[in-house]
């Protein structure tokens, strides 16, 4: 570029929606480009959107009129929209965001820059669009060195990209197209100049982790990957993130046993516990490991700790089908929990069918649901004060344990080092006394 760009970013979604923006920048940066401080007084403001259920496109274009009326403002000179909520309504945004100067689908954010360029050039007329008719086909590797945003201490790894399965509530293989794994080469290569960095948890992420390999050649899957980082050198954690419920082997399961990097942590999100329901969700063929999930896991993993997020208020979920769905929640006791209300997408087939509970029925639901947890949570709690921990320290005064899934799950605030006594550097790990729970919080003091 001519001349050097200043962009404001605006990151909205889940955590692979982040490392796409983190490879968009990562492209933004080797053509030249500046990051602005914020994105109230740059050259280009980039929104970069989710699109996964209601509040979600609520919030991005909450974000893309404020990114226009700081163009109308003066303090911006073009706004470009990328991410889940370009991809999948295209061109039809133009309508109705005509301030916006460009769009950029899921498989151009390496041209970003190119788009960001032209976007700043645009006159009047039509808004100039980089989305693909056809679906998402293409994975990333982000540059490495890799750009984060996370911090000193951890890092998101993501390892695939798309959806195999077809969940009839979900519109996610529709935006973000079938499953397609990263090479266990450029995985590795990226954990590598992660850990240099001194990143000391690698937060494995994909739509579905389980299935990563099942499109490559050699018959590696997951479980040779987990292996493969095991063999890195220095202390840190692995993390698995979202486990399909049926696909988690025992051969997994082994792995986090006997792993010295292992967080012994899985993240299992069932969804619903009643058959029927299951069934109707196109999750049928789950229905077996989802009402053994909890006893399973904590059979073959002693000390695991089991997140989870279930839906209420979906099509035919009957009074019945929520008691026993409230039921299986006191009973598998997760360790966290979150709950939401069902969200017709278009174009899925949960959208057309007959039987949905009202919404007042359904966020009423939730809130039982939530209720119950935080008994569940209350007493669990209770049992972990005045024990010491190891936790990772992710910011001045904050850590997180192994327990503690980054951005979900609460952290442990630390009380103020006695005096002389030097405070942990972010990025280290700390023993930890716990001596108060603060919400999901806990409140906790370095260890003698």
């Amino acid at each position: 570029m001519k001349k050097s760009i200043s962009v404001g970013l605006v990151s909205l979604g889940c955590a692979k929606n982040a490392v796409d923006l983190q490879v968009a920048v990562g492209h933004l940066l080797g053509a030249g480009c500046t990051l602005a401080p914020d994105p109230d007084r740059c050259d280009v403001v980039l929104v970069n959107t989710c699109a996964f259920i209601e509040s979600a496109r609520e919030e991005a274009v909450a974000e893309i009129r404020r990114a226009c009326a700081l163009k109308a403002a003066g303090r911006c000179r073009a706004v470009v929209v990328g991410g889940c909520f370009a991809q999948r309504y295209g061109e039809c945004l133009a309508e109705f965001f005509p301030d916006v100067d460009a769009f950029v689908g899921i498989d151009a954010i390496d041209r970003i820059p190119e788009v960001l360029s032209r976007a700043l050039t645009w006159r009047k007329g039509p808004a100039y669009f980089d989305i693909p008719q056809t679906a998402p086909r293409r994975v990333f590797d982000p540059p490495v060195p890799a750009l984060r945003f996370t911090g000193a201490a951890f890092a998101y790894l993501k390892i695939a990209e798309g959806c195999a399965h077809r969940c009839s509530y979900c519109a996610i293989p529709g935006i973000r197209g079938g499953y397609r794994s990263r090479s266990m080469k450029s995985v590795l290569a990226e954990a590598r100049a992660l850990l240099k960095t001194g990143v000391k948890e690698l937060n494995l992420i994909a739509q579905d982790p389980m299935l990563w390999g099942i499109d490559l050649k050699g018959g590696k899957r997951l479980v040779d990957l987990l292996k493969a980082l095991d063999r890195l050198g220095g202390e840190f954690w692995i993390r698995v993130l979202y486990s399909y419920p049926s696909e988690i082997s025992d051969n997994f399961l082994e792995w986090m046993r006997t792993s010295r990097h292992a967080a012994k942590y899985i993240d299992v999100p069932l969804q619903h516990t009643d058959p029927a329901v299951l069934r109707a969700m196109a999750r049928g063929g789950a229905v077996k490991a989802t009402l053994a999930a909890a006893e399973r896991l904590r059979a073959a993993v002693p000390g695991v700790t089991l997140r989870t997020t279930v839906m209420t208020g979906f099509p035919g979920e009957t009074d019945e089908a929520f008691t026993r769905l409230l039921s299986d929640v006191k009973r598998m006791a997760f360790d966290h929990l979150g709950a939401f209300a069902f969200s017709p997408e278009e174009g899925t087939r949960a959208a057309e069918m007959a039987g949905r509970p009202s919404a007042a029925v359904a966020r009423r639901r939730m809130r039982s649901v939530m209720s119950a947890q935080r008994k569940v949570w209350a007493a669990k709690a209770k049992t972990m004060l005045g024990r010491v921990f190891r936790a990772l320290v992710v910011a001045p005064g904050v850590a997180r344990m192994e327990s503690q899934a980054p951005e979900v799950d609460g952290v442990v605030l630390l009380e103020k080092p006695r005096r002389g006594a030097a405070a942990p550097p972010v990025g280290e790990f700390a023993d930890v006394l716990l001596t108060r729970v603060d919400g999901y919080d806990f409140r906790g003091r370095l260890a003698e």
